[in-house]
């Protein structure tokens, strides 16, 4: 701990000598985030803090931002109950989920398993994630079997669920939730109740809803010399890029390409190796994009393996 305060006055102080330093603590990723201006940087702030500051330091490559959602609708519904004496805990969630995109009117009838299912959407909650996306939040309870009262208490549950999503513990977005029936007590039903009902109402639906990880993807743009364009974009390809086109300005060639974040790593080091030093490149957010199949299964087991080094 005292190392980490170190660490921190460390890279406070080299921020105020060389605002090039961009420091951010990622409370999504649960990582301490260094940038700069490239690799020779980077190995630089590591010397110092090594020599002068004497603090060890392992870098490693930020991990990725990935995010969940769903591919088709489900259902589900999920009784919590709990008695120990005294008032006790009782709330039933019944919901349909369902991918979410912008204008999408609410069907009236979904059939699952042969079994129809009529909704109402008496009101109808748009949440803007912080994270990116939605959650649509659609109160179809008739004949009063949950109290409106009770509702922020479910929306509160599916957002703690959205925060972790069931695939890797990444956001999820993009989803809505139709609220049509549940049960309640007249004693022991309480928002504790209803909060745990919708998160694991929502959970379940979620996992039997296609639910696949999204990956952020940038524009890339490279300036090539004209005689390394075909080594460039070999190793573009490699990396899952797909390419938009060319531009010429004199002896330099611009490419532009889509790429996935995952397959930038290390680009700089790469880039400078097959051209000799002679080339450069950016980049910026584009979007978020399902992942191949092979991708996210490769991803799965990756944090399953993780989960049990925690264990």
């Amino acid at each position: 701990e005292r190392d980490s305060e170190k660490m921190n006055e460390a890279l406070i102080r080299m921020h105020g000598e060389d605002p090039t330093w961009i420091i951010e603590n990622s409370k999504e990723l649960r990582q301490l985030i260094v940038s700069g201006q490239g690799e020779f940087h980077l190995k630089t702030l590591k010397w110092r803090l090594e020599n002068n500051d004497k603090i060890a330091i392992t870098f490693s490559e930020p991990k990725i931002p990935y995010r969940e959602t769903i591919t088709k609708s489900a259902r589900a519904d999920y009784r919590h109950k709990k008695q120990s004496g005294g008032a006790g805990q009782f709330g039933e969630v019944h919901l349909i989920v369902e991918p979410y995109t912008e204008g999408m009117p609410v069907p009236e009838t979904y059939k699952f398993n042969g079994q129809e299912f009529k909704v109402q959407a008496r009101d109808v909650q748009t949440y803007d994630l912080e994270w990116g996306g939605k959650l649509v939040f659609v109160n179809s309870i008739v004949g009063g079997s949950i109290d409106s009262r009770f509702m922020p208490a479910i929306v509160k549950g599916i957002m703690s669920r959205l925060e972790q999503g069931p695939l890797t513990g990444s956001y999820a977005r993009d989803v809505r939730v139709i609220v049509y029936d549940g049960k309640m007590h007249p004693v022991d039903s309480n928002e504790i109740s209803f909060m745990l009902a919708g998160r694991n109402a929502f959970s379940e639906a979620f996992k039997n809803a296609g639910p696949k990880i999204l990956e952020p993807i940038y524009d890339v743009q490279v300036f090539v010399p004209s005689d390394k364009m075909g080594d460039v974009m070999s190793d573009l390809q490699n990396r899952r890029a797909i390419i938009l086109g060319m531009e010429s300005d004199k002896d330099i060639e611009i490419l532009n390409a889509k790429v996935p974040l995952k397959e930038m790593s290390s680009y700089s080091i790469t880039l400078s190796s097959i051209t000799g030093g002679r080339a450069s490149f950016n980049m910026k957010f584009a979007s978020y994009e399902l992942v191949p199949t092979d991708v996210q299964d490769r991803l799965l087991k990756e944090y399953e393996a993780s989960k049990e080094e925690e264990d």
